[in-house]
């Protein structure tokens, strides 16, 4: 099979898989950002590994895991969540390193790694969870447009990035992190992530959620959910150069790891709702 056609058969697969999930919701979509936490933490740990940490990898899987389905029980009041269960998960990996690693381990880094990984992944995916469930968000329609919203704009901003980038070229953004991006392409992302959130506000959001932003929000939303999802692909071009790979995996065939895939996602989903808290409004003539 060519390299074409397994990104085609993977999409053809993964992406109703998601659609259902994002959907329905509820025990669905927590498992779903369970498990791509879970695949994510470990093929950061495997990256690590490579830069030459050791960070205790089964706990940071489940620990990745358990933080989407930690929101999911907290959302229907099974478990109530505060900030103790941080701390008690900080201790808990600073114990792990203490014996299973020692001095000659380097264990706080070991720890720092551990930790950084549930964090990077569960942690940030849990917000697709709770942005399926924002409290502006009545209905699944509407509750599915708030996810939606933000992983297009993800998309339009890569897609500016890239069509300016190779149309214009010029100067390199950060070439020792990534050698191929362009500050014309970064540009281009911004230029068509506002325009896509304009238009995505205007036909999904008003008619279909109820939702709207003013003329400023969507320019501001626009603007920093462009930067936000570039720092974020930089960012795991940073981890990846760092631990000497190209990939960070092959769950998604043809397309790389989930660290590939979700990597602009991990930094969108957290500021998304940051955004929405603070800007989002009923549409026009919605009480």
């Amino acid at each position: 099979m060519s390299e074409f056609a397994r990104r085609v058969a993977s999409a053809l697969v993964a992406a109703p898989i998601a659609i259902f999930a994002v959907w329905y919701g509820d025990a669905a979509l927590a498992t779903m950002a369970a498990g791509l936490a879970a695949v994510g933490a470990w093929e950061y740990t495997r990256i690590a590994r490579g830069a030459g940490h050791a960070p205790i990898a089964p706990l940071a899987i489940v620990l990745a895991a358990l933080i989407p389905l930690a929101v999911h029980a907290h959302t229907l009041g099974v478990v109530r969540l505060d900030a103790v269960w941080g701390v008690l998960a900080l201790l808990i990996i600073f114990a792990a390193t203490l014996w299973m690693r020692g001095m000659a381990g380097h264990p706080t880094a070991a720890a720092a790694t551990t930790l950084f990984a549930p964090c990077y992944t569960g942690g940030s995916l849990a917000f697709v969870y709770l942005l399926r469930y924002h409290p502006y968000a009545v209905g699944e329609t509407a509750g599915a447009l708030t996810v939606l919203f933000p992983i297009v704009l993800t998309w339009a901003s890569d897609t500016g990035a890239y069509v300016a980038g190779r149309l214009i070229g010029g100067r390199k953004l950060m070439p020792s992190v990534s050698p191929g991006k362009t500050v014309s392409g970064a540009i281009g992302g911004v230029l068509l992530t506002v325009m896509v959130a304009v238009l995505f506000t205007k036909q999904l959001l008003i008619p279909q959620a109820q939702l709207a932003f003013t003329l400023t929000g969507m320019l501001v939303v626009g603007i920093a959910t462009s930067v936000t999802a570039q720092i974020g692909d930089l960012v795991e071009s940073m981890i990846k150069r760092e631990g000497g790979v190209k990939d960070s995996g092959s769950f998604f065939p043809g397309h790389g790891g989930v660290l590939d895939r979700l990597d602009s996602i991990f930094f969108v989903m957290p500021v998304m709702y940051l955004l929405y808290d603070w800007l989002l409004i009923p549409a026009p003539g919605v009480r």
